[in-house]
């Protein structure tokens, strides 16, 4: 699988840690930036990886900030990209299974790197469930996304 990953200022120092578990879990990471903790915009990273995923490059994004939720809400404006601040492993995989999740935030000044490592390892495990009431349900948000 190729993994998206991009973070702002706030986020780089648990991105080390997300990128050497996604490599070590054998997938490929696709590094959108930052590079350093100098001060960033998030919407420009999560733009980035979600270039990616719109474009079939990326299979997965996880991205990067202080809290998770500037990387959701500006992840959520690109069509094709479904975020979700997930800081615990049952709603990283079950975000995947149920509602076809593809991104997932983390808040660096919200998790440790273990539950990071931990979140990362389930998103990237799951797999949509694609039918009966979860397909049924994912195709009324893409209906919903077509109408925007």
């Amino acid at each position: 699988m190729k993994v998206a990953v991009a973070c702002d200022h706030a986020g780089f120092e648990l991105k080390e840690t997300v990128v050497n578990k996604i490599k070590a879990l054998g997938h490929e990471v696709l590094d959108c930036g930052c590079d350093g903790t100098q001060r960033v915009d998030f919407p420009d990273y999560a733009a980035k990886a979600g270039a990616l995923l719109q474009q079939k490059q990326a299979d997965r994004a996880v991205l990067i900030c202080g809290s998770g939720i500037g990387m959701c809400i500006a992840a959520n404006k690109l069509r094709g990209v479904y975020a979700c601040v997930c800081h615990d492993a049952y709603s990283a995989h079950q975000g995947v299974e149920h509602d076809n999740m593809n991104a997932l935030c983390l808040g660096a000044l919200v998790v440790g790197k273990h539950v990071a490592e931990e979140v990362v390892e389930r998103f990237l495990a799951a797999s949509y469930f694609n039918e009966g009431n979860y397909k049924k349900r994912v195709d009324k948000v893409l209906a919903l996304e077509e109408k925007m």
